[in-house]
């Protein structure tokens, strides 16, 4: 092989790797596993389903999962859940680890109400909080801190407002969110549970 064909190859292949490497800047998880995280969390203050306060300072060191859902869907709500039970399952006994579903449907979605659908669950509320609060502080962490709803939709009249979303935020111990997956896609959700145990072990 002449010297002219190796500097071509040697040329392309670098031309290659400069491409590569910028679509990965351009493109959010294009590529390579992307350092910085998605968004931070921002601070909160919700009830949870035995009417206690419960804020940012409770998830602070922990792994944790976030989802909005209504008690009342007859969706993918079910669905849902059915699939956070199996995140639930594997990591239940894990002291750095929780869930948080919050309700998109805080009128109906009373502190008696999320008791009553935890108890249907039977899950321990201790792994697995249910929270409701003022809808457009539940709103606003949705959009602004998980990342998982557009927020141009914190614009529309919250009276009309309504959030349905399938997608679940992955949160570090730094209170970073790391990831966002689709609840109803079991690739996900398999995926989801690699990336906890991983993220645990860190």
């Amino acid at each position: 092989m002449s010297r002219k064909v190796k500097y071509y190859i040697l040329f392309f292949v670098a031309l290659f790797i400069a491409f590569y490497f910028t679509l990965g800047k351009i493109i959010p998880g294009f590529g390579l596993k992307q350092d910085k995280p998605i968004g931070e969390v921002l601070p909160f203050s919700f009830t949870t389903q035995d009417g206690k306060k419960f804020t940012n300072k409770d998830v602070s060191g922990k792994v944790y999962v976030a989802e909005y859902f209504f008690t009342t869907c007859r969706g993918i709500c079910p669905r849902m859940n059915n699939n956070l039970r199996k995140v639930y399952e594997r990591f239940k006994n894990d002291k750095d680890f929780l869930i948080l579903s919050h309700t998109c449907n805080p009128e109906t979605d009373s502190v008696s109400q999320l008791k009553h659908y935890a108890d249907s669950l039977g899950v321990s509320t201790d792994k697995w909080v249910f929270l409701t609060g003022r809808k457009d502080s539940l709103y606003y962490q949705a959009r602004l801190s998980y990342k998982i709803d557009d927020p141009k939709n914190n614009l529309r009249n919250i009276d009309d407002d309504f959030l349905h979303t399938q997608f679940w935020a992955l949160v570090n111990k730094k209170g970073e969110v790391e990831k966002i997956y689709d609840g109803l896609k079991q690739t996900e959700v398999n995926q989801l549970i690699s990336d906890i145990d991983n993220m645990l072990k860190e």
